[in-house]
């Protein structure tokens, strides 16, 4: 029997699946969402007919981080932040998609490289930028609002002194970060690539941990705090009470986005590319695996650290940034800026319930 399945093989993407990966995706009543910058696309990953993987993308150019609760998606671009709302009603489908999320709102950031992104408590959007090393939110007048900064960056710049990127939230507050290094100068953290990673604590305004080697995507779920320590391949956990990194799996690439389902991991990964990725921990046990770095997803298994479902992507997709759960969605789609589709859907609330204009009352 086959062990995967190939969901696509157009020649600028080409998408393969573990054998069981689609039905999970329906047995968990998820979908996923992941983006990429290099190719500037947002993929929709969902269970289409006959239990087959539906794969659905648009362009968004520089396509970063990801935020969603399964009804609203927020995802940051070059030089601005979207929010992308549902307007599909509970059981209703487009053309068999149950989710159809349309771009509602754009805030304009300039171009300040935006990592993570998040909603706070009172829905307010946060993110990270990386290119200010700050935490910041938008503003009603400016491109950003700086929230925070960490204490060894000494003053606000467009230097990427220390590539401040993940963010993990906690009780709907912005608390653990990521960084690259400590350093305050200008693209200073590309020196210290392999062990000059660190945790900062925003609520302490501290930095509680070291000796990381180009950590992302720190995430609390459970009652540990995840991350991907990406410049060693490392899947796994800081342990707060010992001031460690504990290592649960090892993934075969340079790994940038983490998101959670149930006892299960979602890591994506990308493959080496220039100076950044390479020269780093990960390309030595790679080649200790006799492995090749690759470019998709791994399903990890909390408990075991066994990976239970991957899927790969080839073609003009080599990088991923981030990754995040649909929760209730079966099969997403969504509207982008590249066809005349945006023009003529316009979507009305009549009744209590969303319906597409189509020029006639609704029956």
């Amino acid at each position: 029997m086959n062990r995967h399945e190939n969901i696509s093989s157009r020649p600028e993407l080409e998408v393969t699946a573990s054998r069981h990966f689609p039905a999970w995706l329906a047995q968990q009543g998820i979908s996923l969402a992941i983006s990429t910058y290099q190719a500037g696309k947002l993929l929709l990953l969902g269970t289409g007919p006959e239990g087959r993987l539906s794969v659905f993308e648009r362009t968004f150019d520089r396509c970063m981080g990801l935020w969603s609760n399964g009804q609203t998606l927020w995802l940051a671009s070059a030089f601005q932040l979207w929010r992308l709302e549902n307007v599909l009603d509970e059981g209703e489908l487009s053309d068999g998609y149950d989710r159809l999320f349309v771009p509602r709102a754009g805030y304009i950031t300039g171009d300040i490289d935006v990592h993570d992104v998040a909603i706070d408590s009172e829905n307010e959007v946060v993110f990270v930028s990386t290119l200010f090393s700050c935490l910041a939110t938008i503003s009603h007048r400016h491109n950003f609002h700086r929230l925070w900064q960490p204490p060894f960056i000494s003053r606000l710049g467009a230097e990427d002194r220390c590539h401040l990127n993940g963010l993990a939230m906690e009780n709907g507050r912005p608390r653990y970060m990521t960084a690259c290094s400590q350093s305050d100068l200008a693209d200073g953290w590309r020196d210290h690539r392999e062990g000059g990673g660190c945790l900062l604590d925003v609520s302490e305004d501290a930095v509680i941990g070291e000796g990381l080697s180009m950590p992302h995507s720190p995430r609390l779920h459970g009652d540990r705090l995840w991350l991907l320590n990406a410049g060693t391949g490392d899947f796994g956990y800081w342990d707060l009470a010992s001031a460690r990194f504990e290592p649960v799996a090892f993934c075969p690439g340079y790994a940038r986005g983490l998101t959670f389902v149930g006892d299960h991991a979602v890591v994506a990964l990308s493959k080496a590319r220039e100076s950044t990725f390479q020269g780093l921990p990960l390309d030595r046990k790679l080649e200790h695996h006799r492995a090749a770095a690759r470019c998709g997803l791994q399903v990890i298994d909390l408990a075991s650290g066994d990976v239970v479902h991957w899927l790969r992507i080839e073609g003009a997709v080599a990088e991923l940034y981030d990754v995040v759960a649909l929760p209730g969605a079966k099969r997403p789609k969504a509207l982008g800026f590249k066809t005349e589709e945006i023009r003529h859907n316009v979507w009305l609330e009549e009744g209590g319930r969303s319906h597409r204009w189509t020029g006639q009352p609704k029956p």
